[in-house]
């Protein structure tokens, strides 16, 4: 099956995925928020239309309110970076010349603003006030709404990074509005009349330099009656990006061109979501690697005549994008099994556990990968891709019958593989217990051709105990670091890859 990158997080998080069941209905057209001062117009406001119709499921409803910020007269842009996994995330904004920082701390990871927006409900006819507070997305979808605003926002479009990410970037053109609130949550509430004040909350109105008028608005929510499915089942209205197209024939060198000074930066995160299966005798995790170059990595495949193999070529770009030069770094092969049905690329990762004196005694049977943009890692580096769904590559891995295919990973993104691929975690049931690490190693045999050979391989320290079904591992946490707990045997978002 093909491979795809979007994630049941980045909809949730994010509310990219435009949900039909979902959409607030305006009582009218929507107006223009007003209008700041020429002098000094603030870097954005909150709008909100007056009336919006939302459908419950079983008292729960989920809606985004209708609520859009919007950046006035400079692109609102807000950075989030770490030093390292034991310092705090720093975040700062910026509009044009203007700029300031979020109290340090506000963020524990990089899912979009927390509690950025206070909500209270009040039903009409009852004195009883509901509070919220929700997290913001600056990255959901986007519209202009300004004729003389730019045709086209460069940021990206969903908040969901890794959890060992180092820097995201949020943010909203000028004179563009963003449906930033996160709706992953449900309002619980019956089928009724509400009335509805919706703010940003102080911590960043103070920040961004906002008063009353531009964080605080008023509508009335009708909620009419229940469906007779799940909102968050209906299948996204969003049509899939095509995918890059490769070369359309073979070189006829093994290497030609040059390579450039601009190159791709193969690193390792820490393997992560480590738990053992259910019969205690395999250890798994995920692992990710990433791009931290200043160029993407670009493997195009080309299929040998009568064979299921292609010769893998590496692709060199200059600074401006334009392509400089290639060489021949491998092979590609079909796998046949069930969870991967899709061209593998041989030599980009390698899996093994590694004992106390930092000696491999058990190497994972997944050595081969279909690359793909799954995980924000960094966007801050340079060149970094800040909008991957543009190049999205959910059919580059082929078919059966592809002649050619394209595998990238794009600069500031990890490709993560999950717990769920066959032959990816480490049979542990013959092991003494003690002390061990899992390693992963990007670009294994320098086949591929990167800035740096040296930051290649991250450890994971785990401890296993126990025996037989009482078998149990003890896995200590990196710095400040939360992971997501997505539960024993559950695949993560995106589904099989």
């Amino acid at each position: 099956m093909p491979r795809r990158t979007s994630r049941a997080a980045r909809v949730l998080v994010a509310g990219a995925t435009t949900l039909a069941l979902l959409l607030p209905v305006a009582a009218a057209a929507p107006v223009q928020a007003r209008e700041p001062s020429e002098e000094s117009p603030t870097p954005v406001t909150l709008w909100a239309p007056t009336r919006v119709i939302a459908y419950g499921y079983r008292n729960e409803v989920w809606t985004d309110l209708g609520l859009k910020v919007i950046a006035q007269g400079e692109p609102f842009e807000v950075r989030s970076t770490r030093s390292s996994y034991s310092d705090p995330i720093r975040t700062e904004w910026r509009s044009g010349e203007r700029s300031g920082a979020l109290p340090a701390g506000t963020q524990k990871n990089f899912d979009g603003l927390p509690d950025f927006f206070t909500i209270t409900v009040q039903r009409v006819g009852q004195t009883a006030v509901r509070s919220y507070r929700r997290p913001a997305c600056l990255n959901a979808w986007s519209e202009r709404i300004r004729p003389e605003a730019p045709a086209r926002s460069p940021y990206p479009r969903a908040c969901w990074a890794n959890p060992y990410a180092l820097g995201t970037v949020q943010g909203i053109q000028a004179g563009w509005a963003t449906s930033a609130l996160d709706y992953s949550a449900a309002f619980r509430l019956p089928n009724g009349r509400y009335r509805v004040t919706a703010s940003i909350a102080p911590l960043y109105a103070e920040s961004f330099g906002l008063g009353a008028d531009e964080t605080t608005r008023r509508l009335t929510l009708v909620v009419k009656g229940n469906r007779d499915h799940h909102p968050k089942d209906r299948p996204s209205s969003r049509p899939d990006a095509r995918a890059p197209e490769p070369a359309d024939r073979a070189p006829t060198a093994p290497a030609g061109g040059e390579v450039g000074e601009v190159q791709p930066d193969l690193r390792s995160l820490p393997a992560w979501a480590l738990h053992l299966s259910r019969n205690k005798r395999y250890l798994r995790f995920n692992a990710t690697v990433w791009n931290a170059g200043d160029s993407p990595l670009v493997v195009d495949g080309f299929r040998r005549t009568g064979e299921h193999v292609m010769d893998a070529y590496q692709y060199f770009f200059d600074g401006e994008g334009n392509q400089t030069g290639y060489q021949q770094v491998g092979e590609l092969h079909w796998d046949d099994k069930d969870t991967h049905q899709h061209w593998h690329f041989q030599d980009f990762a390698r899996y093994s556990l590694l004992n106390a004196d930092l000696t491999e005694v058990v190497r994972s049977r997944k050595e081969a990968f279909c690359l793909a943009n799954t995980d924000v890692v960094d966007q801050t580096v340079p060149n970094a891709l800040w909008d991957a769904e543009r190049n999205d590559l959910s059919t580059s891995c082929g078919s059966r019958e592809a002649l050619s295919i394209r595998e990238v990973l794009a600069s500031g993104w990890g490709d993560t593989y999950a717990q769920f691929r066959a032959g990816q975690s480490f049979r542990i049931a013959d092991l003494p217990n003690g002390v061990y690490y899992v390693a992963v190693i990007a670009n294994p045999d320098h086949r591929l051709v990167e800035h740096d050979l040296t930051n290649n391989t991250s450890l994971r320290r785990v401890v296993i105990t126990g025996q037989g079904d009482k078998r149990r591992i003890r896995v200590p946490q990196v710095g400040l670091v939360v992971e997501p707990d997505y539960g024993l045997d559950q695949p993560l978002p995106g589904g099989p890859r």
